[in-house]
């Protein structure tokens, strides 16, 4: 099976089917095994019924105690045998199963780590979501087809041989059922292919929307808008329960087939024999052989149904898999060198020149046009910016990503200790991480959770407060101490206190390294070096905090307004308070 760190391999992303087979040609020889090990272990049971036949005619029926005992003890051998060989089979399609799976998630998540910042901007969220909840078990499950689907088919021509010899009749009645099969199971495959395809569209669409309103409820509800996007959500769901009951309809008529086209098959060739018996043209050994190969073919028969089924399930979620992969990251022509000292960074968009060594904020009526700066100064959206007179996009992306960091309100946390959680990839250094949650004023957070900076995190931090978020992302932030960091509204979820103290203290932690924050709140503005009024995306006015509250009214009412935001959420935390 495939280890954590092994390569997955280049997939085929040209179509599900292919997708599919490439999962297939990624392990030849535990393919080729499981593949092997059902076909015997089916054409051993087949051997059952024809064993039984012998001990009745050569031993039972004349009374020959001697050939008896012999036909049941290789019966009780060839049991033995295969139940062996039913657990290596087992075993086997286990580990190509998880094999695809593990593949499967390598892919998917290498190839979203390749995209980058263009993931979002291809595919929504709930589209990866799904893949890595659903689709990937539906992929490997389909891989059934390797084992008990090819063992299907030999024991399959096993028995229509084994009945050959006893009737030509009863030979072409079995031979005849799988046609009849395919032409009963065909159409519903197609459709069943049709139907999954359109549920699992609305199912990403859902996903996506659920993740929505799941990180902006507290804001939908403080805008009366909760209701609304409720009974939007309750219509999708309709709709998508809809298409689930379309599909759960056809699946299920292709199981209700797969139970009960063995058990007519079983009756058509029992009557058939039962009547050859009569006639005496087949004894009574050769009867009971007859029953045995037909009641050994209802598993292979039911086992082609069911695998009909998974494969075209498969095929679908493999399709929607091939589909990512074959999104492709921003291309990447940039070869120059960046700067070999720290410089200026220059948007002319805007009209931002960002002087290196110093704190600047970024002051916006509208936050977005804030954030908008900060992609485009973080090469995270095209733009014409600069570098040190160079262009940004001309730089190769590696070297902008080692200097150059953007940290947004809602990046990204994953599970994991507190300590990995603001430490990424490396190792960090005791004294710099206590520095980092001092300069982040995380003290109190660290000191919270029961065994601090070794304390479980859960995913995106939702076992944490707002607060406690903004401030773990500043760590992360301040611990890759870049040569650039870019910090998108690192403090709007913080009371007054606390704010001020992240500023005087990130002022310090960063003195004589470029630092850029968005933000309107005075707290902050009042430790900057520079600070740059955005009106409309564009720089109205720049200079330090003070002088352009003197001079520029449409600034010191922008500040004015964030400043009675501020009262107002100061004087709410303490009425918390005192409730509590």
């Amino acid at each position: 099976m495939i280890e954590a760190y092994e390569d997955p391999g280049t997939p085929d992303p040209r179509g599900g089917a292919r997708y599919l087979w490439w999962l297939v040609r990624c392990q030849p020889g535990r393919s080729v095994a499981g593949a092997v090990l059902a076909s015997v272990w089916m054409a051993l049971l087949a051997a059952g019924p024809y064993l039984l036949a012998r001990a009745v005619d050569d031993g039972l029926e004349p009374g020959d105690t001697r050939a008896l005992a012999g036909w049941t003890g290789v019966l009780v051998v060839v049991g033995a045998v295969n139940a062996w060989v039913g657990v290596l089979r087992h075993r086997t399609m286990t580990r190509v199963r998880m094999d695809a799976l593990f593949r499967t998630v390598k892919v998917v998540v290498g190839h979203a780590v390749r995209l980058g910042a263009a993931l979002p901007r291809r595919t929504g969220a709930g589209e990866v979501v799904t893949i890595g909840v659903g689709d990937v078990h539906t992929i490997s499950n389909a891989l059934t087809v390797i084992g008990p689907g090819v063992g299907s088919v030999m024991v399959y021509g096993v028995v229509a041989g084994l009945l050959l010899a006893v009737s030509p009749v009863l030979a072409g009645v079995v031979l005849l059922g799988m046609p009849v099969v395919a032409l009963l199971v065909g159409p519903l495959m197609a459709r069943l292919q049709r139907a999954e395809g359109g549920y699992r569209e609305r199912q990403g669409v859902l996903t996506a929307r659920m993740g929505d309103l799941a990180g902006g409820l507290r804001v939908l509800n403080g805008l009366g808008g909760k209701g609304l996007f409720a009974d939007a959500f309750r219509r999708d769901s309709a709709v998508l329960r809809e298409q689930g009951y379309r599909v759960g309809a056809v699946a299920s008529w292709l199981q209700a087939l797969g139970v009960g086209l063995p058990t007519v098959f079983l009756a058509a060739v029992t009557w058939c024999a039962a009547r050859l018996a009569a006639r005496g043209e087949i004894s009574v050994g050769e009867l009971i052989a007859v029953y045995g190969y037909v009641a050994v073919l209802v598993g292979p028969v039911a086992f082609l149904v069911d695998m009909g089924y998974q494969l075209s399930r498969g095929v679908v979620a493999a399709d929607r898999v091939a589909r990512l992969l074959r999104l492709e990251p921003e291309p990447e022509h940039g070869s120059a060198d960046p700067p070999a000292e720290p410089a200026v960074l220059y948007d002319p968009e805007s009209g931002v020149r960002i002087v290196p060594g110093r704190l600047t904020v970024l002051a916006a009526a509208h936050p977005a046009d804030g954030a908008a700066v900060a992609d485009r100064l973080g090469r995270y959206a095209p733009s014409d910016v600069t570098w040190g007179g160079v262009r940004l996009d001309e730089v190769a992306l590696p070297q902008v990503r080692a200097r150059i960091l953007v940290a947004g309100p809602e990046d990204d946390l994953f599970a994991g200790t507190l300590r990995e959680v603001v430490s990424g990839r490396h190792e960090r250094d005791p004294d710099a991480l206590a520095r980092a949650v001092r300069a982040a004023a995380a003290e109190d957070v660290v000191q919270g959770l029961p065994r601090g900076l070794d304390a479980p995190v859960s995913a995106q931090g939702r076992s944490l407060s707002g607060g406690q978020r903004q401030r773990v992302r500043l760590v992360r932030a301040l611990l890759a101490d870049p040569e650039v960091l870019l910090a998108v509204e690192p403090t709007s979820a913080l009371d007054a206190h606390t704010e001020a103290t992240v500023a005087a203290r990130l002022r310090e932690a960063r003195r004589g390294r470029t630092t850029v924050l968005t933000s309107t709140s005075p707290l902050v503005l009042d430790h900057a070096d520079t600070v740059v009024h955005l009106v409309g995306g564009k720089v109205a006015a720049a200079g330090r905090h003070r002088e352009l509250l003197e001079r520029e009214p449409a600034y010191r009412a922008l500040v004015a307004r964030d400043a009675e935001q501020d009262t107002d959420q100061d004087a709410g935390q303490d009425a918390e308070g005192a409730v509590r």
